[in-house]
């Protein structure tokens, strides 16, 4: 059975990214199918798969890394507007691919990811 997983690493503090939301969007055209909304856990990991089982197919999504609250929470001072508020991601799957794992790097003003396994 198939499924995304992600993580955050808050490069900043050196520590996991905990309590950051992350939404999951199946993208349709131009439009935005919200799929799945989580926190992450004390080690920047989400208690489960954000997508699996039947909900698992071939399409372009996008994660929505609420950054922005997570610094804020943090009592870092964010310029407003916040250079990176959500951290937006697009990607592709296919589905015949068992396991696809999506990892962020953050910090008030940087982000990296890729495709992890």
């Amino acid at each position: 059975m198939g499924r995304l997983t992600t993580h955050v690493l808050d490069a900043a503090h050196g520590c996991p990214g905990s309590k950051i939301r992350v939404e999951l969007y199946r993208v349709d055209g131009e439009r935005l199918e919200l799929v799945a909304s989580a926190l992450t856990n004390h080690d920047g990991r989400l208690d489960a798969p954000i997508l699996q089982g039947d909900d698992y197919r071939s399409g372009v999504y996008q994660l929505h890394f609420h950054a922005g609250d997570y610094y804020r929470a943090r009592g870092l001072n964010l310029a407003s507007p916040a250079f990176l508020d959500v951290v937006v991601l697009r990607f592709g799957i296919d589905a015949a691919q068992e396991h696809y794992h999506v990892p962020l790097l953050i910090s008030p003003y940087s982000y990296s990811t890729y495709r992890g396994s």
